[in-house]
C-alpha cells in the first residue's frame, strides 16, 4: 500500500477542467493529447497517471490498451471522451481503476468487480501458487476457500486443478453476486458457492486444504485512508485492533474439518508473519512455515494437520 493525497470530491475539486479544456475546445481530440492531458491531472496522486490513463480511454472506447498505443492520432468520438472525462474525474476523487472498468486482471483471468468486493492484488497470486503446490492435478481433491469476494482465488485454482472439489465462502450476498458471476462466465463447474462465515456452515470435515485472503488490517491503520483502501468494502480490509481477529476465527476452526495431513494457507500482513505462526503451532498444526511474496516480504503462512 502506499501513501497518497487525501481523496477530493467534486468535479470541480478534483479533475481539473483548465487541465483538458482548453485543449478539447481548440480541436485536440486525439489520444496523444487526450492522455496527456488526462495523466497531467492524474499526476498529483498516483504513481502512474498515464497508465492509468491510458486503461480508462481503452475502456471508454472498447479497445486493447496496445491498440490504443498503436494510434495515437485516433479521433475520439464527443461521446466518448465525455465518458472519459466522467472516469477521469471520479478517479481523481480517489475512485479505483478496477471499479471505473468493472474488471481486474488476476492469475491472468479477467473478473468482474464491484464495490462490493476486495479488488484482487497481485500478492494474492502466491497464496494461489502456495496451494498448487499442495494440490495434485492428477487426483480429486477437497478445497475450501473462505472469504472468496469475487472469487479470483477459487476460479485460479479451478483453472490449474480442475480434478478439485472446491467450496468458496463469502458473508456477504453481494460479494458472492459478484462470484457467481465470474465462475459462471469463466466456465468453472467445479465450484461452489456458500453464503457462511468463514467456516460456520461447513459440515464437511474431510478438506485437503483450506486457504483463506481474510481481512487482515488493524481496525485504526492509516493505510485504510489511503490510496484505494477508502473506497474498498471495510468488511474485507479490517480485522480487529491487531488486523487478527478472522485469522484467529479460521486457524480455530479449521482443524476438525480438514482431512488427515490436510493444510491450511493463510494470506497475511507484511508484519503479522511471527503472530500468524505462533497462532497456527498455538492451535496444533505442524509444519507451520511462511512463505515471503515477491517483494521480500513475509505473505503466506501455513501449517498441517
Amino acid at each position: 500500500m502506499t501513501q497518497n493525497d487525501e481523496p477530493r470530491s467534486g468535479f470541480d475539486g478534483g479533475y481539473d477542467r483548465y487541465e483538458m479544456r482548453p485543449e478539447i475546445e481548440a480541436g485536440a481530440v486525439r489520444v496523444s493529447k487526450t492522455v496527456a492531458a488526462a495523466a497531467r491531472a492524474l499526476g498529483p496522486r498516483n504513481e502512474a497517471p498515464r497508465l492509468e490513463a491510458e486503461v480508462l480511454l481503452a475502456h471508454v472506447l472498447g479497445v486493447g490498451r496496445a491498440a490504443l498505443l498503436a494510434r495515437p492520432e485516433m479521433e475520439i468520438p464527443p461521446q466518448a471522451r465525455a465518458r472519459f472525462d466522467a472516469l477521469i474525474a471520479r478517479r481523481v476523487d480517489g475512485e479505483p481503476v478496477a471499479y471505473l472498468t468493472g474488471t481486474k486482471e488476476f492469475w491472468s483471468i479477467q473478473f468482474e468487480v464491484s464495490h462490493d468486493v476486495l479488488i484482487p492484488r497481485p500478492e494474492t497470486e502466491r497464496l494461489v501458487e502456495a496451494a498448487l503446490d499442495r494440490l495434485s492435478p492428477a487426483r480429486p481433491q477437497r478445497v475450501a476457500d473462505l472469504g472468496t469476494g469475487c472469487g479470483a482465488v477459487a476460479v485460479a485454482i479451478s483453472r490449474e486443478r480442475p480434478r478439485a472439489s472446491i467450496v468458496a465462502t463469502d458473508i456477504s450476498p453481494r460479494a458472492l453476486a459478484v462470484a457467481r458471476q465470474n465462475v459462471t462466465r469463466t466456465g468453472a463447474t467445479n465450484i461452489r458457492l456458500l453464503a457462511c462465515n468463514w467456516l460456520n456452515a461447513i459440515a464437511v470435515s474431510a478438506f485437503d486444504l483450506i486457504l483463506s485472503n481474510p481481512p487482515y488490517v488493524p481496525d485504526f491503520d492509516p493505510h485504510l485512508r489511503r490510496g484505494d483502501l477508502p473506497m474498498e468494502p471495510r468488511l474485507a480490509l479490517a480485522a480487529g485492533p491487531e488486523g487478527l481477529e478472522a485469522i484467529r476465527s479460521i486457524v480455530a476452526g479449521a482443524k476438525p474439518r480438514l482431512a488427515e495431513k490436510g493444510a491450511l494457507l493463510l494470506e497475511h500482513g507484511f508484519d503479522q508473519g511471527t503472530a500468524v505462526r505462533a497462532l497456527l503451532k498455538n492451535n496444533g498444526f505442524l509444519g507451520v512455515f511462511t512463505l515471503r511474496d515477491y517483494a521480500g516480504h513475509e505473505r503466506i503462512s501455513g501449517g498441517h494437520k
